[in-house]
């Protein structure tokens, strides 16, 4: 996913309640866990691109030391960095798992709210519509579809992380790298998904 979406979405107040005030807060919440979680990479890409550096000196210098073993102090302060980049890398995975997670009892909210209006509605004729177009549920299986890319995607960094300080290729270090930036399980339709969201909920004008 590269390109990001506008800035926070606020709640606006309105007469809306029960399901629909709920349905509402929790797109307006989507919007903005993702914008936390794009922030987030960032900041995690910038480390993992100085982690990536310094293993490739070091990967270099291992050979060096073939040819002259003097330079260790150069060395040893390398590592040192490379722990502390580590380190910070790992603080930022363990917010973007935070926020991972509460994209998915976002998703179990919805839920929630279709288990509800099929118990009110049964027996009886279709639920109204909350908003404009959508029935509820599609507001349940949208949240689904991005939560799980979400899920994967953050499988894939931990992997990543788990691999970066200690792999001996540097063409899997790119590759690494470029997978962290390019988030390949965030499939572009997310753009879409959300959008959708949010103009059925009237965050967007239609």
């Amino acid at each position: 996913m590269e390109s990001k979406s506008p800035g926070c979405v606020t709640p606006k107040k309105s007469g809306l309640t029960g399901s629909a005030r709920k349905v509402k807060d929790n797109a307006a919440d989507w919007h903005n866990f993702m914008l936390k979680w794009e922030n987030l990479n960032d900041s995690a890409f910038g480390a993992a691109s100085k982690i990536v550096n310094l293993r490739i000196s070091n990967l270099s210098y291992e050979k060096m030391l073939v040819d002259d073993p003097s330079p260790a102090n150069e060395n040893a302060k390398d590592k040192e960095e490379l722990e502390r980049m580590c380190s910070e890398l790992v603080d930022i995975l363990e917010s973007m798992q935070q926020i991972q997670m509460k994209m998915e009892k976002l998703t179990l909210t919805f839920k929630g709210v279709c288990d509800l209006e099929a118990f009110q509605c049964r027996g009886e004729a279709p639920c109204p519509v909350l908003f404009h177009t959508w029935p509820t549920s599609l507001f349940y299986e949208t949240s689904q579809k991005m939560s799980d890319m979400f899920k994967k995607e953050m499988a894939l960094k931990r992997t990543i992380v788990s691999e970066m300080a200690h792999t001996p290729d540097q063409d899997l270090l790119m590759v690494y790298l470029s997978c962290w930036l390019y988030q390949p399980y965030v499939d572009n339709s997310i753009k879409v998904l959300l959008e959708s969201m949010l103009m059925e909920t009237g965050h967007r004008t239609i």
